[in-house]
C-alpha cells in the first residue's frame, strides 16, 4: 500500500491552506457593467435589477457592480472596455454600435415602427434580436436584448405644426449618421450640444429645439423651453445589452445561460414599464398648454424613399425590418 511521509502530508497540508483562499474566491465572481444614463432612468433601474436577480439566483457568486452616469467612461470607451475584457458588460445604445456596424444601424431607421407599444413587440422579433448576430466579429461583444425608449420627439423653441417647419431647424440630434441624414433630408441642421447643456442652450437660443425620448424629455422638463411640441413617431432609439466576448468565452455554459435568461427577463420588464407608463407622460406634456402635434402617415412616403435611397445599400436589413414592422 502507498503511504505518504510525513514531509509530503506536511507539504500538502500547507498546500491546501493556501488553495482555501482561492477556492472561495472563485466562488465569487465580480462582475462590471456600465452605462450611460443617470440614476432614475428605466435603463439604469434595469442594469439594478440585473444585478439583483443575478446575486439573488447564484447565492451571491455572481456579484455585479453597476457603473452609471458614464462613470467607466463615455460609450466608445466603454466599448474599448468591453473589447480589452476590463468591463464585463454594458448597455451600449444602438447610435455607438451604428456608428460602427451598418448593419446595427439599421434599426435606428425612421418610420420602421410608428408608436411605443409597436416598438416594443419589434425589439423582441427574433429577426430583429438576430442583428446581434454580427456583433461577435464586428465589436468584439455579445449581444443579448434590446432595453428601449419610446418614439422620439421634437421639442421646438419656435411655433411649428409639421415636417415643413423643421426646416432650416437648428435642432440638437443624437449624432448617429442615421439621425443625421434623416433630419438633413428634413432640412433642419443637426447642432451637436452635450446633453447637460441642452436646455440652456434651447433657452438661449443657440438651438432652435432638440428631439428625445418622452421619458427623458418630462425628466429634464423640457416642456419649459419649448413653444411646439413635434410628435414625429418615427425614430426610437434602443440599448444593446452587452457581453464581452473575451470574458463571455471564459464563461461557464451554465453561467452564460443563467445570464442571457436573467437579461431577458430584466430586458421584459424595462420594456413593458417603459411602453405601459408613456400615455401617462404623454398626457403631462398635453396638461403644461405646450401645442403638441403629430405627424401624420401620409406625409412620410416621399421622406422614407429618399433615406431609404441612402441607406438601403449600405443596409439591405432595413427593407426586412420595414416589413416587420408593418406586420405588428
Amino acid at each position: 500500500m502507498f503511504k505518504l511521509s510525513r514531509r509530503q502530508l506536511l507539504v500538502g497540508a500547507a498546500a491546501s491552506t493556501l488553495a482555501a483562499p482561492m477556492v472561495a474566491r472563485a466562488q465569487s465572481t465580480q462582475m462590471r457593467l456600465g452605462l450611460i444614463t443617470p440614476v432614475g432612468h428605466s435603463w439604469n433601474d434595469a442594469a439594478l435589477r440585473l444585478a439583483e436577480l443575478l446575486k439573488e439566483r447564484t447565492d451571491g457568486r455572481l456579484d455585479m457592480a453597476v457603473f452609471h452616469s458614464g462613470q467607466l467612461g463615455n460609450e466608445p470607451a466603454m466599448m474599448q472596455q468591453l473589447q480589452s475584457g476590463a468591463v464585463d458588460m454594458g448597455f451600449i445604445q444602438a447610435a455607438e454600435l451604428g456608428s460602427r456596424v451598418n448593419h446595427i444601424a439599421a434599426i435606428n431607421a425612421p418610420y420602421l415602427v410608428r408608436s411605443t407599444d409597436a416598438v416594443a413587440k419589434f425589439v423582441r422579433h427574433p429577426e430583429v434580436l438576430k442583428l446581434f448576430d454580427v456583433l461577435p466579429q464586428e465589436t468584439g461583444t455579445i449581444g443579448l436584448g434590446w432595453a428601449i425608449t419610446g418614439m422620439r420627439t421634437v421639442f421646438s423653441a419656435r411655433p411649428i405644426e409639421n415636417l415643413g417647419g423643421l426646416n432650416g431647424m437648428k435642432l440638437r440630434i443624437n449624432p448617429t449618421p442615421v439621425y443625421r441624414d434623416f433630419y438633413q433630408l428634413l432640412g433642419a441642421a443637426p447642432t451637436p450640444i452635450p446633453t447637460p447643456q441642452v436646455f440652456d442652450a434651447m433657452s438661449n437660443g443657440q438651438v432652435d429645439g432638440l428631439e428625445a425620448d418622452i421619458e427623458f424629455s418630462w425628466n429634464q422638463r423640457f416642456d419649459k423651453v419649448a413653444k411646439s411640441i413635434l410628435r414625429m413617431n418615427a425614430l426610437f432609439m434602443p440599448a444593446a445589452a452587452v457581453a464581452s466576448g473575451r470574458v463571455w468565452r471564459g464563461m461557464a455554459e451554465a453561467d452564460r445561460t443563467l445570464i442571457a435568461e436573467t437579461v431577458t427577463t430584466v430586458l421584459d420588464e424595462q420594456i413593458d414599464s417603459l411602453a405601459g407608463e408613456e400615455p401617462a407622460l404623454i398626457e403631462k406634456f398635453r396638461e403644461t398648454g405646450v401645442p403638441m402635434h403629430e405627424i401624420r402617415q401620409e406625409d412620410t412616403t416621399d421622406l422614407i424613399t429618399a433615406f431609404d435611397k441612402i441607406w438601403l445599400p449600405k443596409a439591405p436589413v432595413i427593407e426586412r425590418l420595414r416589413e416587420i414592422g408593418a406586420s405588428l
